[in-house]
């Protein structure tokens, strides 16, 4: 059976030097020394293959042996923004499986019903680290900070834009009610192009208000389903990126 192959996390590759907690677990939990090789991954793209030459206390030095860069797995860009669930760990999941999946930048909406309106997103980002290195991602996942809906939904964004919720859509327009084909919210894989950028808005457990859906419609959003099944919040967005990873991958 081929050895596992384990990556440390160097965003300044170039310094030649781990970062102290890497540092601290190459050398203290591994017993890795001088002499011992490195597998890096700076987060923009690249592998490298590196050679420890001095591993002193805290500091683990090294020198790059051989680089490798590397070819995104999907087109265009995943970009996934939601509520945060009230429980925090049901949102670090998410973070962790998404990132495994594969997701290009992570954005958390302050909504009308949202049950959490503050985040931690140093923690998000080192689950999200934790996630890269144990599916070797080459590009590490954008972690922004929580928003309110509004200012987010109103910041200019490329490509396309979806909102995700359970309302009618008679309910968001105030027509159609004969159940015409128009008043039918379109299912994401079915609208998803392969190589445009694609944000996916998801809503805390109470969903979004029926205002803040006509506000991201107003700003260019496509309302659309994930299905008849009614999901929580973590699970729809997971079901989001793993849509968009289907029809985006090379």
């Amino acid at each position: 059976m081929a050895k596992e192959v384990r990556f440390f996390y160097t965003p300044d590759v170039k310094s030649g030097e781990l970062p102290q907690d890497e540092a601290q677990h190459a050398l203290r939990v591994l017993r890795l020394g001088t002499g011992d090789e490195l597998n890096l991954m700076d987060g923009e793209g690249h592998y490298y293959r590196a050679e420890i030459t001095t591993a002193t206390g805290h500091r683990c030095l090294f020198r790059i042996l051989h680089e490798e860069p590397q070819q995104r797995a999907w087109r265009g860009t995943v970009h996934l923004a939601m509520a945060p669930t009230k429980l925090n760990d049901r949102t670090e999941w998410f973070v962790e499986k998404a990132t495994e999946i594969g997701v290009d930048e992570f954005s958390f909406l302050d909504c009308q019903f949202s049950e959490r309106r503050v985040l931690k997103v140093d923690r998000v980002d080192k689950i999200v680290v934790s996630a890269m290195k144990q599916s070797h991602k080459a590009w590490k996942p954008v972690v922004n900070e929580m928003t309110a809906f509004r200012k987010f939904v109103e910041q200019e964004r490329e490509g396309q834009k979806f909102i995700c919720h359970c309302y009618e859509q008679s309910d968001i327009t105030g027509s159609n009610t004969d159940g015409s084909a128009d008043a039918i919210k379109p299912h994401l894989k079915d609208v998803v192009n392969v190589d445009e950028p694609c944000t996916v808005l998801v809503g805390p457990e109470g969903d979004f208000s029926v205002d803040e859906v006509r506000l991201a419609e107003k700003h260019g959003y496509v309302s659309v389903t994930l299905g008849t099944s009614r999901l929580r919040t973590e699970t729809a967005a997971l079901v989001a990126v793993h849509i968009m990873q289907l029809i985006k991958q090379r």
